[in-house]
């Protein structure tokens, strides 16, 4: 069954439904993991040689904070303004998110759009391969680009940082919840970044963003998300704090949270690149405290 929400997620029957509309707006957030040791990749090539009609690319790594060391943090307004602008979009129109994992990075941008005070804007469930098995439409046309006003309000309840994600941890009046992987989380395996140490923030519970989506990359039904969150020991009744790597998979948990109904939950922008890096503060290993 699919799942249609223009505010979160959209299947690819809907995007092909709206393909024409005029006020529709589509991005390719595709993006290589800092850490991928397979091929190199080009998402911005790739992006080039085929992507969905009429979608723009969005450069997760540019359209960002560069002044931070960390990687990929959330941008000023007033560079996601310029940016957007400049790639046609802007106030009025419904943005639709892909990825060329499926589910991954795009969520990320859906996250950023949101923090901006921007909520007309849905991942497409799936993504790119999604639309591609179906053998739907692709081009490598470069789309036409009109510049178009845009306003935004940054929304700061959307976000933390470390300070108040040590005061959440403390006091335990959030969940802090972590997207990266089993091993990781329990410091068996080793931090793919340099530099960090392993394990995870104290009292976090681990619902890997895997866990949340099916095998052909679309996310799981509303009453199944609820199921694997609850299963991890994570109290719905609390406000949540998504965590990941780099703050790009913790979106996953954000939007899937979303389509469950939970609206009080933000995301901890500087994740693990930022936790572990400081040996100050505290580190659990093993599972997590329920």
């Amino acid at each position: 069954m699919s799942y249609d929400d223009p505010k979160t997620l959209v299947s690819t029957d809907w995007l092909a439904a709206h393909l024409n509309d005029p006020d529709l707006r589509i991005l390719d957030a595709s993006c290589r993991p800092v850490f991928a040791t397979d091929t190199p990749r080009d998402p911005r090539a790739e992006y080039q040689a085929a992507h969905i009609p009429g979608a723009r690319f969005f450069d997760i790594d540019e359209i960002a904070d560069q002044r931070s060391d960390l990687p990929h943090m959330a941008p000023p307004p007033e560079k996601f303004i310029s940016r957007l602008r400049a790639m046609g979009v802007g106030d009025g129109h419904q943005v639709v998110v892909y990825d060329s994992a499926g589910l991954f990075s795009a969520a990320r941008v859906w996250w950023t759009f949101r923090l901006m005070g921007k909520t007309d804007i849905a991942v497409l469930d799936g993504g790119f391969p999604k639309w591609r098995a179906e053998e739907r439409p692709v081009e490598d046309l470069p789309p036409m680009v009109r510049d178009r006003h845009m306003t935004v309000q940054r929304q700061a309840g959307l976000v933390k940082d470390v300070t108040q994600v040590a005061a959440a941890s403390k006091l335990g009046d959030y969940e802090i919840v972590d997207a990266r992987g089993t091993a990781r989380f329990e410091g068996k395996d080793p931090e793919p970044r340099p530099g960090l140490r392993s394990g995870h923030i104290p009292g976090s519970k681990n619902v890997p963003f895997a866990s949340l989506l099916n095998a052909d990359a679309t996310m799981k039904s509303p009453e199944a998300l609820k199921a694997v969150f609850e299963a991890a020991g994570v109290d719905l009744r609390k406000p949540v704090i998504t965590s990941c790597g780099s703050g790009v998979t913790a979106a996953i948990l954000s939007l899937a949270l979303e389509v469950i109904g939970h609206r009080n939950h933000s995301l901890y922008d500087g994740s693990w690149s930022e936790w572990g890096m400081y040996g100050d503060l505290p580190v659990e290993t093993g599972p997590a405290r329920c």
